[in-house]
């Protein structure tokens, strides 16, 4: 199995980069997060996922071990396909991921599309043991509430979560989180 690969981006796409590694190029399908921080024809290491199926084998790229170790448990659950998790993931991050699924916070996970209640309500039931001992904190529910205030003044679900990828989590509060968003949003 392939577990980490090492190369140099030549194209990316909204929804994966193609590698090139020693000449052999890899379509590799990312997260937003993943795509932000990797640089054309600058040298990268991703951890990596191979998904085989009937007809095809496709590969999901990580900047970290955590995040590759994550999608597997998401992956690990019936009905959560890769696109779904790399879905999940595309939300924020991890540590407020597990904050989200330790809350049992359901609402947090069907913003994303394709997710619906049941779903929602599965993952956490199913990963709610296994991520247990984290300690969960607030942020997913403060950018839950930025969210659901940024697509009642006509954003769009995605461009309210990429504006707030990019607020420092140093800054916290819903109101202070959803302030430093619409800055961004409108620059």
């Amino acid at each position: 199995m392939i577990i980490q690969l090492t190369g140099i981006p030549v194209v990316k796409d909204p929804e994966y980069i193609i590698l090139n590694v020693h000449g052999v190029s890899y379509r590799i399908f990312v997260s937003p997060e993943t795509l932000a921080h990797t640089l054309e024809n600058t040298e990268i290491t991703l951890w990596t996922h191979l998904a085989v199926r009937e007809n095809s084998m496709d590969v999901y790229g990580f900047l970290t071990r955590n995040d590759l170790d994550f999608f597997e448990l998401l992956i690990g659950i019936s009905g959560v396909g890769p696109k779904s998790a790399l879905g999940i993931m595309s939300l924020t991050d991890v540590p407020t991921l597990t904050s989200a699924i330790a809350e049992e916070d359901i609402s947090y996970l069907t913003k994303v599309s394709g997710i619906g209640a049941k779903s929602a309500q599965k993952i956490v039931l199913e990963l709610s043991d296994k991520i247990g001992t984290i300690t969960p904190g607030s942020a997913h529910k403060e950018d839950a509430d930025a969210i659901d205030a940024l697509t009642a003044m006509g954003y769009s679900v995605s461009e309210a979560r990429d504006a707030l990828k990019e607020v420092p989590r140093e800054i916290t509060g819903a109101g202070a989180r959803l302030k430093e968003a619409l800055k961004l949003l409108a620059t």
